[in-house]
């Protein structure tokens, strides 16, 4: 199973040294069933696509706990086992947790896929997004405009050999 962890370029780099993410549970997003009654597709490549963008949100979040991060969202695709991701049955009603996937057990960065990291153009409206997102979260509709102009930006992919030239 295509799983796509959040994280910062700080946890990416942590994930590098380690030559894992972990320990588990790790939290990421993935074509689950609820993500794809959401969706409304039966295209993989939409679906899939679709988590990518759960898990940019997420590193999104990440970032707003973390004003020293580097402002660029970074999503990691991992393959897992099926086994290995489980949905939480108890945020299968919350909007949020759409696609949310937890891995119990740290996953071998050698099981990358890819990296998918902001644009350095993105890094002022995703600095915005980040410092706007608690009042976006209370309904502040200019907030708001401003964490969807993060989402404007698309992640660049880059292959897993190229993590030490992203972290450098």
């Amino acid at each position: 199973m295509r799983v796509y962890v959040p994280l910062t370029l700080g946890g990416l780099a942590a994930a590098h040294r380690a030559g894992e993410l972990g320990p588990g549970p790790l939290t990421a997003y993935a074509v689950t069933p609820a993500l794809r009654e959401w969706y409304v597709s039966d295209d993989i490549e939409e679906l899939e696509y679709a988590a990518l963008n759960r898990a940019a949100a997420a590193s999104l979040r990440l970032l707003a706990g973390d004003p020293a991060a580097a402002r660029r969202r970074v999503v990691l695709a991992v393959d897992v086992p099926d086994s290995d991701a489980s949905v939480d049955p108890d945020r299968g009603l919350d909007a949020g947790a759409l696609g949310e996937v937890r891995i119990a057990v740290a996953v071998p960065l050698a099981k990358a896929a890819a990296v998918h990291v902001d644009a350095d153009d993105a890094e002022g409206d995703v600095s915005a997004a980040a410092d706007a997102l608690g009042a976006a979260d209370q309904g502040d509709d200019d907030a708001q405009f401003t964490v969807d102009g993060a989402e404007d930006h698309e992640l660049l992919w880059f292959a897993t050999q190229e993590i030490p030239n992203l972290i450098g």
